[in-house]
């Protein structure tokens, strides 16, 4: 199973000192972030996409880059691809140079945005962000697995003869997750494709997220990728850690009720008994975690997001040593233990779908086995 870490980028303030970090700071904090993610074991850094104000991460694969020369192992991802605002051929043309720089330690993770003034500063229509997702995504597999694209469609010019640079490296495209907190055509959208599903879980109570991933693993065994709980799942979480609850919760507080997110609004009790929020001991943040597979089935990646709301450098990296060095050996041990022999243990890597060969499912624009009995993508979703 792979565990990591997200990151949204937000500047904020630090409620306990009144200190804004720079933007040129939190960057560089995010670098640190993913080499701490490294140095302790973890599998997964994930950086978020934002193209406004109080976040930086705006062109993810620059940062994703630049951390593929600083790092050996680190699978290097995203915590969300506008699939909605970007130029699929872009999309194809980035990831694919990322994939030849880091020698294939990447995956993606695509979602619309949750800001909607976002949409016209890249000339689109928030209220087409369901079509644009699926239309989007549909033409990226096509330039990432076709060597000459034509192609028309509703969002962008068409392509005539069109063939994108470089090619994914080994002639094996990136595996790509679906990330939605609401949507059910996400949800639906990553079942037909068989690529996985990613919850962020993070606002949201065990009741919603059951009732998401229950739907994506019920279409992806409907379209014939395998068994419902053989379905490709992630969750998000977030921890804050203290030798006992009682110190986690007065240091934590402070950055909680001001949060961007969260902050003026439900109290961190009502938050924390909620949501999956955990602000307490290692050994809450294990059995919070290890809970989830009771309502989300057994899944392959867990990440955090640790460096929310304004918490300063040093105690976010503080916060990773403990979850890397006391709690993911356990959970890593717990999660085996309990899943089933014929579910799988990670999602799809570079080197699993290269061993694979060009004949698997994987290099199929539409690997859907149920076809027959199937609606186009587009009535589906």
């Amino acid at each position: 199973m792979q565990f990591g870490i997200f990151s949204v980028g937000d500047v904020t303030t630090d409620p306990t000192t009144g200190r804004t970090p720079t933007e040129h700071e939190r960057i560089t904090a995010m670098t640190q972030i993913a080499l701490k993610a490294e140095e302790v074991g973890l599998d997964v850094f994930a950086t978020g996409e934002h193209h406004n104000p109080p976040f930086v991460p705006s062109s993810p694969t620059t940062h994703l880059g630049y951390l593929a020369a600083k790092t050996e192992r680190l699978l290097l991802s995203t915590a969300t691809t506008l699939i909605t605002t970007n130029d699929p051929v872009k999309i194809a043309e980035d990831y694919a140079m990322l994939q030849h720089l880091s020698g294939g330690r990447v995956d993606l993770m695509m979602g619309r945005g949750n800001t909607g003034p976002v949409y016209p500063w890249f000339g689109k229509d928030i209220r087409q962000g369901i079509p644009l997702a699926v239309e989007n995504y549909h033409l990226l597999r096509r330039l990432w697995r076709e060597s000459v694209v034509d192609w028309e469609g509703r969002f962008r010019t068409p392509l005539h003869g069109y063939t994108s640079t470089p090619a994914p490296l080994d002639g094996t495209p990136p595996f790509v997750w679906h990330g939605s907190i609401r949507s059910a055509e996400i949800a639906e959208q990553a079942a037909y494709y068989g690529d996985g599903f990613f919850h962020n879980h993070i606002f949201w109570g065990p009741e919603h997220t059951r009732q998401m991933v229950s739907l994506y693993r019920q279409r992806f065994e409907h379209y014939g990728h395998g068994s419902a709980d053989q379905a490709i799942v992630g969750l998000g979480g977030q921890a804050f850690m203290a030798e006992t609850e009682a110190e986690a919760k007065r240091r934590f507080r402070p950055y909680f009720d001001v949060a961007p997110v969260y902050g003026h609004g439900p109290s961190l009790e009502e938050f924390t008994t909620a949501t999956p929020l955990t602000v307490g001991t290692p050994e809450m943040v294990i059995e919070r975690t290890l809970a989830s597979a009771d309502y989300a089935g057994d899944y392959q990646r867990q990440l955090f997001l640790m460096d929310h709301a304004g918490l300063p450098l040093d105690v976010v990296l503080e916060q990773i040593e403990i979850l890397g060095r006391e709690v993911v050996p356990t959970l890593r041990t717990e999660f085996e233990r309990r899943r089933p022999a014929h579910v799988p243990s990670d999602p799809p890597t570079h080197a699993s779908l290269v061993a694979a060969g060009p004949e698997s499912p994987h290099h199929l624009v539409t690997p859907t086995a149920s076809l027959a009995s199937a609606a186009t993508t587009e009535e589906t979703v």
